[in-house]
């Protein structure tokens, strides 16, 4: 998960660099062997990559391999050995940080409560960000799979790619629509422009709340609104089933939850 939400950005980083115009090599993420059941992720930066696989079938090991040491301002031989590993152990160190932040995205309720309140940024008023807006939450899905995006997104490459992975209409979803989620996210701080130029990226607070919002959908809204048990024409119906009974309490705490955030 950690690996998979990795933008480029994010890579450089990793790596202890800044992205240039000069960069020569890869800079991207692979999942490989899935067929086998042992998958294997990579990170490549220029002519190195981390990697981080199953290890005996209860460890995740990281690793890195470099074709040219060079990149990190370092020189061959055993004598430089110690240069080596102490840069390398930092890389791990950043790499593993960065994916144990992304697995430990929980339920932050006090978070939820202020993105859901109206915010006022100089003589603009925006509405509040709703865990069960649909629209921003496909918006946020897009952004946090930036690993193409060197420079950040430009709103015209968002709505492309926005209308085309979700099967959505221009005139369903305009890029003014698009323009004004981007607007209402940059006043929540969870948006940020590349320089100067109209090209945006999450910023450290708008990860998370990405991650929260598209888990929570993915692993437990998603599941629970397409649920067989959604439906229920007795309300003295009482169900037999252990699972039945913990799905329609979630439910029911998943709904309350929303209430509280509409009330605020």
């Amino acid at each position: 998960m950690g690996l998979w939400r990795l933008s480029v950005n994010k890579i450089s980083e990793i790596f202890g660099t800044r992205i240039t115009h000069r960069l020569h090599g890869n800079l991207n993420t692979t999942l490989e062997q899935i067929e086998h059941g042992h998958h294997i992720f990579r990170a490549y930066w220029k002519h190195a990559f981390v990697k981080q696989y199953e290890k005996f079938a209860t460890f995740l090991r990281n690793e890195i391999c470099s074709n040219n040491l060079a990149d990190f301002g370092l020189r061959k031989g055993l004598d430089h050995l110690g240069e080596v590993r102490e840069k390398f152990l930092g890389i791990t160190e950043r790499f593993a940080t960065f994916q144990a932040r992304c697995l430990n995205a929980h339920v932050d309720f006090p978070l939820l409560q202020r993105l859901a309140l109206p915010i006022t940024v100089g003589s603009a008023k925006y509405p509040g960000i709703k865990i069960h807006d649909a629209r921003m939450i496909r918006l946020m899905q897009v952004l946090l799979n930036a690993g193409t995006t060197v420079g950040g997104w430009r709103a015209q490459q968002l709505h492309e790619v926005l209308l085309t992975s979700f099967g959505l209409s221009d005139k369903r979803y305009g890029l003014n629509q698009l323009r004004y989620d981007l607007r209402k996210m940059r006043a929540h701080a969870l948006l940020e422009r590349d320089g100067n130029r109209y090209a945006y990226r999450l910023t450290d607070k708008g990860i998370k709340v990405a991650l929260l919002f598209v888990l929570f959908h993915q692993r437990l809204y998603g599941p629970l609104a397409n649920s067989l048990f959604h439906h229920r024409p007795d309300a003295r119906f009482q169900p037999d089933s252990k699972l039945e009974k913990a799905v329609h309490k979630a439910d029911d705490s998943i709904r309350k939850v929303i209430q509280l955030l509409d009330a605020t």
